[in-house]
């Protein structure tokens, strides 16, 4: 895991991966961070699609 310096800024990021049939997908945005679990992969990629557009960002991480 990465340390973070109180005070100090995460970039965003959107990550996502499968265990135990589950599929979790965590959103990083700034000091905030959300876990959200699906049954389904393409409920999971919906969801990570629309985070990755919400922040901007150009792609997300398979885990």
């Amino acid at each position: 895991m990465d340390s973070v310096t109180p005070g100090s800024k995460v970039n965003p990021c959107v990550e996502v991966l499968e265990a135990c049939g589950e599929w979790f997908v965590r959103v990083v945005d700034g000091d905030e961070e959300l876990t959200r679990s699906f049954e389904l992969e393409s409920f999971a990629l919906a969801y990570v699609e629309g985070q990755r557009r919400r922040l901007g960002l150009a792609d997300f991480d398979r885990l």
